[in-house]
């Protein structure tokens, strides 16, 4: 007995994924990166990755937006290990770089680079540590544990606890599906 595949989503689901959760996914993968060529390049394969193996989510295991992040923090991590296995190449004096800038799009991620610093800066020392160094530092949970001499229980406790606490202070909503 063969099963069928799923079916495939809608475009207009990808759609609203994407307006739900785009400016925080580049957000991340601008500052694991440090550019924005290559942050937008990983939102893009990551939603793209989401629609086509849309039906690999599991709500018991997390939110869409967590989902979502972690494939572009993993993505992002893997772009930044790849950069430092091949050497870059100078560009040729009396070249300017073109710039890639899109300043509305900048300023509202400044906005939002803002409102984030300032609920990073309330959380407590220890969760504020452990979520700067897998968010912003890469490591991974077994990574931070051994940096911090902690059990690696203890990390995930806090960087789930700093979170939740973030998303709080944020006025991020949950919706039906990350409600788990």
């Amino acid at each position: 007995m063969t099963t069928s595949p799923p079916p495939a989503p809608e475009l207009a689901q990808l759609e609203a994924l994407y307006d739900a959760h785009n400016r925080q996914a580049i957000g991340l993968a601008y500052r694991i990166l440090g550019d924005l060529g290559d942050a937008e390049e990983v939102v893009q394969e990551v939603f793209l990755s989401a629609w086509r193996s849309g039906h690999t989510y599991d709500p018991a295991r997390g939110s869409t937006h967590t989902w979502i992040l972690s494939m572009v923090r993993n993505r992002s991590i893997d772009v930044l290990r790849a950069r430092q296995r091949r050497p870059t190449q100078q560009m040729p004096e009396g070249i300017d770089p073109v710039d890639s800038s899109d300043v509305p799009a900048l300023a509202a991620s400044n906005v939002d680079a803002e409102q984030a610093r300032v609920a990073l800066n309330s959380l407590p020392p220890e969760q504020k540590q452990v979520i700067e160094l897998a968010y912003f530092g890469g490591l991974s949970h077994s990574e931070i544990a051994a940096q911090l001499a902690a059990p690696i229980g203890t990390v995930k406790g806090r960087i789930r606890l700093g979170l939740d606490r973030l998303r709080v202070a944020m006025g991020v909503q949950q919706d039906a599906l990350s409600a788990s």
